[in-house]
């Protein structure tokens, strides 16, 4: 059997045409075949069929469910509701239905699906099969649901000698009738019927390999593609740009002001320790947290003492005031709770909402235009979400539509994807911050530079805390401690550093020294979470 472009009503002649198909055998002569086939209007071919098949001979008819129609195109069928009565079995196995018959009669009833594909202006069944033994006799009825269904071709007859039918027939009542006698073997039938459009339900099922499916390379996804890459590539274009390395830099900022007799330090713009060193790194972390606990101390808020070897005492000196920033009294209430005028910082581990507070120090650098914090949901998250939803949404539309360009919606998913991933490769550091990073390493330089020696006596040990926190910040403490390691903290008058209890007998910062990177290696490990660096 061969099916050709156009057809409707492949198989119609399935019991017409007895050992019709390619492999069909039989050893008998004078079979005769007597058919009724009806098309349903839910596009199922429904065959009756009964075979005689006379003393001596034995008949089969092997049809193939799967049949190429052209390169890389093939056409399947389906058989079901097989039943056989008489002499003889039906079955249906490894895409081939087989009938059966011995000698005597039987009847074998079945049905076709896949059978109806639409053409232009019409349903059209055009068959052509060859006969593998000698038939007596063809006696077959079709019916429709429409009564225009119309012969435009039968031919019978052996290869380059082939005859019109005149043994075909359509009735008014739309019943098409072929009797035909005296059928040889490698005699070639083919027939053409007509139906008006819409006649019946089509369900073909024709696989072109060939032919482009919902996602084949289309101009329409060439284009989407082509815009995605270019969106890409400007994106990526965007971040180089943004995240380009800053010059080395030579600039020398001197923290240290003369006020009349006096230095004293200042940073850049007033700046905070723990936004300095948030703007360094890009990262609010336990170094820039434990900057602030010094800083707090320094600025006379509390006052920090030894309790044994390996454990310190925060004392209460100043209630948290407007001078504070937000961020700042989120870390003065985690260190000394409401109620609480001391305690040891051991008391504290475990006990500190880590997250809120470096939320409190990112939130204030965003509302100071510095940072942006690219953790949170911002405009590319929402227009990559519903860049990806639409996506989605649009490759199950195309997929399924008449367009069938789905690759286009997998183009927009991956531009929504694309759109989330964006912010995390974007500097956290806003125009702003980056002025003010490149103050601050300007800073750090002309703190490398300080000599004690410049400083007056009796503003050494003030220089010296105040600057501290910002070196706790960039993770110098201990190279700051050991430039004034010769620093009298009692050139000021009293005992000791003013903030800092335990060591007041010392007349140098040696002991302070020895003991400050394990203070603050103990106020870091407050404020550390697993997350962190």
């Amino acid at each position: 059997m061969q099916i050709f472009r156009g057809a409707a009503l492949v198989a119609l002649l399935f019991a017409m045409a007895g050992a019709a198909a390619p492999t069909a055998s039989a050893q008998a002569d004078g079979v005769d075949i007597t058919a009724e086939v009806n098309l349903g209007d839910d596009g199922l071919l429904r065959v009756t069929e009964t075979v005689k098949v006379p003393d001596g001979g034995d008949f089969r008819q092997v049809v193939p469910l799967r049949v190429q129609v052209g390169t890389g195109v093939q056409r399947k069928f389906d058989v079901t509701e097989v039943s056989a009565d008489g002499d003889g079995e039906a079955n249906v196995a490894n895409d081939v239905f087989t009938i059966h018959a011995r000698p005597g009669s039987a009847t074998f009833k079945y049905t076709v699906h896949n059978t109806v594909s639409d053409a232009t202006g019409a349903q059209v069944f055009q068959w052509t099969g060859v006969l593998n033994t000698d038939v007596a006799s063809i006696n077959a009825t079709v019916s429709s649901p429409s009564f225009q269904m119309g012969i435009t071709k039968c031919t019978i007859g052996p290869p380059g000698n082939p005859q019109d039918c005149a043994d075909i027939r359509v009735e008014p009542d739309g019943f098409a009738h072929l009797e035909k006698t005296d059928l040889h073997k490698g005699d070639i039938l083919d027939v053409t019927l007509q139906l008006p459009p819409n006649t019946v339900k089509a369900n073909a099922d024709v696989r072109d390999d060939n032919a482009p499916n919902a996602f084949s390379p289309t101009g329409p996804v060439f284009a989407a593609f082509g815009v995605l890459l270019a969106a890409l590539a400007a994106a990526a274009g965007y971040v180089l740009w943004s995240r380009r390395a800053a010059p080395a830099g030579t600039e020398v900022l001197d923290p240290l002001v003369r006020e009349g007799d006096h230095v004293v330090f200042t940073s850049p713009d007033g700046m905070l320790p723990s936004t300095a060193g948030l703007l360094l790194d890009g990262y609010a972390d336990a170094p820039d947290m434990a900057s602030t606990v010094v800083d707090l101390a320094v600025r006379n808020y509390l006052w920090v003492s030894t309790a044994g070897d390996s454990d310190w005492r925060f004392t209460r000196v100043n209630a948290p005031d407007e001078r504070l920033s937000r961020y700042e009294r989120a870390v003065y209430a985690a260190l000394l709770p409401d109620g609480t005028d001391a305690v040891l910082l051991s008391e504290r581990r475990g006990r500190i909402d880590v997250k809120a507070v470096r939320r409190a120090l990112i939130d204030d650098a965003v509302a100071a235009g510095t940072f942006v914090d690219r953790t949170r949901r911002g405009l590319e998250f929402w227009l990559g979400a519903a860049l990806i939803v639409l996506g989605v949404a649009a490759t199950v539309w195309l997929a399924f539509g008449p367009q069938r360009h789905a690759l286009v919606g997998v183009a927009i998913a991956l531009g929504g994807v694309a759109t989330l991933l964006l912010p995390r490769y974007l500097p956290a550091r806003t125009t702003l911050g980056r002025e003010l990073t490149a103050q601050v390493r300007a800073m750090q330089r002309g703190l490398d530079a300080i000599a004690p020696q410049r400083i007056p006596a009796a503003d050494q040990e003030l220089v010296f805390s105040r600057a501290l926190p910002f070196l706790v910040a960039a993770r110098k403490g201990d190279q700051w401690v050991r430039t004034f390691r010769e620093l009298d903290p009692t050139a000021d008058g009293s005992p000791g550093v003013y903030w800092f209890g335990g060591f007041e007998a010392d007349r140098r910062l040696h002991g302070f020294g020895a003991h400050f990177p394990y203070f603050i290696t103990a106020v870091e490990g407050l404020f550390r979470t697993s997350d962190q660096r």
